[in-house]
């Protein structure tokens, strides 16, 4: 039985959730979904521009989960923009 999730601080939520490529209709396209969490990781570390502990702290969890997070966010959007896929972001 694995852990239980710790609870993740998440002061952010985006007014736009999906993001796709021009003129292909969303019904053609594969999904990534990104998480709240990894959102919120994106915007304090790109947007805010603060240091890795530093968002570490406002999300409440350690630097490590914050990394791991930062990674999975990092690598969905890539494989969403090189492989043209759409990216919808859930809460």
């Amino acid at each position: 039985m694995p852990r239980p999730r710790g609870y993740r601080r998440v002061c952010f939520c985006p007014c736009v959730t999906y993001f796709k490529p021009q003129g292909v209709p969303l019904r053609e396209l594969k999904v990534m979904e990104l998480t709240a969490e990894e959102t919120e990781a994106l915007r304090l570390k790109n947007i805010e521009n603060l240091s890795q502990t530093d968002c570490a702290k406002r999300m409440k969890t350690s630097q490590s989960t914050f990394q791991r997070i930062l990674i999975s966010a990092y690598k969905k959007i890539s494989e969403a923009i090189i492989k043209g896929k759409a990216v919808k972001i859930i809460e």
